[in-house]
């Protein structure tokens, strides 16, 4: 007679395999997510020159806008050219100098993986690792026995996890 597997002994499993492939996408997430913690201070950023083609004449707000630059603010104007923060805008010609400060391209594809939408397949992968942590989450209470005293003091450290979490969401 054949014995039937039980669920504890898929779970541990799933878990085990699941746990190494999750483990190279961890990294990378982690360091994308540590970039990103840094992302308004200049840590690791180098400085880019860049030129944009804009529309003649445009005016001070809508030039800010369409530069992306936050609480953008014209220092002076002479002539036809705009001088702002680190860049100038020809008004006669539409051309914008500016001076970036921008992570390198591998840092910058890096942190897309927490920027991606739908509208980039690099979404599909976040979509599968969110629910394979899910799964992993709670595929890890099958790892020791309910009536343990390690699966007990494991519940007080999941419930610290949870309240510590919703502390500083909510702080």
């Amino acid at each position: 007679m054949k014995k039937v597997k039980s669920t504890n002994f898929y779970m541990r499993i799933i878990h085990r395999y699941l746990g190494f492939f999750l483990a190279g996408i961890m990294l990378v997430y982690a360091l994308s997510g540590i970039l990103l913690i840094y992302r308004s201070t200049d840590f690791l950023k180098v400085e880019t020159q860049m030129v944009k083609k804009l529309k003649p004449n445009v005016e001070a707000k809508e030039l800010g806008e369409m530069l992306r630059v936050k609480d953008f603010k014209v220092i002076k104007t002479e002539d036809n050219l705009v001088y702002f923060k680190n860049g100038t805008y020809n008004k006669k010609t539409g051309v914008a100098n500016l001076t970036v400060m921008q992570l390198p391209k591998a840092l910058e594809k890096i942190t897309q993986l927490h920027k991606a939408s739908t509208n980039k397949p690099l979404y599909w992968l976040n979509v599968f690792f969110g629910v394979s942590l899910l799964f992993f989450a709670i595929s890890s209470f099958w790892m020791f026995l309910p009536k343990t005293k390690i699966f007990k003091k494991g519940m007080y450290f999941t419930l610290g996890g949870i309240i510590l979490t919703l502390l500083l969401i909510f702080i």
